[in-house]
């Protein structure tokens, strides 16, 4: 008969929502790699979406009993009312434990492409760093020209610690949840030491071209000495040469 129908319609509507709950809801999901993490967002949105379709069911098996409801004996109307109140919770429950952890994917996703972003930033900027620590190993000329060297390289140095605070930060937070971990762990080990090293030989290469161009004006001041040094003999002796001195007359050091 009718009652029987309509329990059967209810007890397969129970069943796929108890169904869903164990597949999507209740199963350990373990994300030790990009692509897992990314199926589980497209897995979880299928899921969401199939069950939104579902509402049409749903609304169908409403409509029956409510029909059902109207028509039959009062006796018959508790226990099925009672059972569509069940159904209408349990799918309204259903819909938004999946929508909500689906968003919740989304965020841990959109969490890792963003830590991938400031790493990439953060890598690239190593790389000139590393470049501008090669071009500066044997500086050649004078001190204005290493000076211009040191310049660069501070400036270059003069970098903001905001995008490694996001990775800090981005890092802990997929990490706290146990989510790519490992792989998160190994990229981060591998960045910081990439980052002390060049730090430590950036200073290194800066306390090198401060005594370089020490060295250089020192040089600098030497040769200038010198060349006045050499223009005042040289005056001496054109001196001495336009008066037809003989170089036996003159001091020693003109001679």
């Amino acid at each position: 008969d009718k009652t029987v129908s309509l329990r059967k319609d209810l007890s397969e509507m129970h069943e796929w929502i108890t169904q869903a709950e164990e597949e999507y809801l209740e199963r350990d999901f373990e994300y030790k790699t990009p692509d897992e993490l990314q199926k589980a967002v497209e897995e979880l949105k299928r899921a969401k979406e199939e069950a939104l379709q579902k509402e049409v069911k749903v609304k169908l098996i409403t409509d029956s009993v409510n029909n059902f409801i109207a028509k039959a004996p009062p006796a018959a109307h508790e226990a099925l009312k009672k059972e569509l109140d069940v159904l209408i919770t349990s799918y309204q429950q259903l819909c938004s434990r999946l929508n909500g952890k689906w968003k919740t994917l989304e965020e841990v996703w959109a969490c890792w492409r963003e830590l991938l972003s400031y790493l990439d930033a953060e890598n690239k900027w190593l790389n000139e760093i590393e470049m501008k620590l090669k071009a500066t190993e044997n500086v050649q000329g004078g001190a204005e020209e290493i000076s211009e060297c040191l310049d660069s390289l501070e400036r270059l140095m003069r970098h903001p610690e905001d995008n490694r605070n996001q990775i800090r930060e981005l890092a802990q937070t997929l990490t706290d949840g146990g989510i790519l971990d490992e792989l998160i762990n190994e990229k981060l080990e591998k960045f910081n030491s990439r980052w002390e090293e060049l730090q430590q030989e950036a200073v290194r290469r800066q306390k090198s071209l401060e005594q370089s161009i020490q060295s250089a004006q020192e040089t600098d001041k030497t040769l200038r000495l010198i060349q006045e040094s050499l223009a005042v003999i040289d005056k001496q002796l054109t001196a001495y040469t336009a008066d037809r001195v003989d170089a036996a007359q003159v001091p020693q050091e003109a001679q």
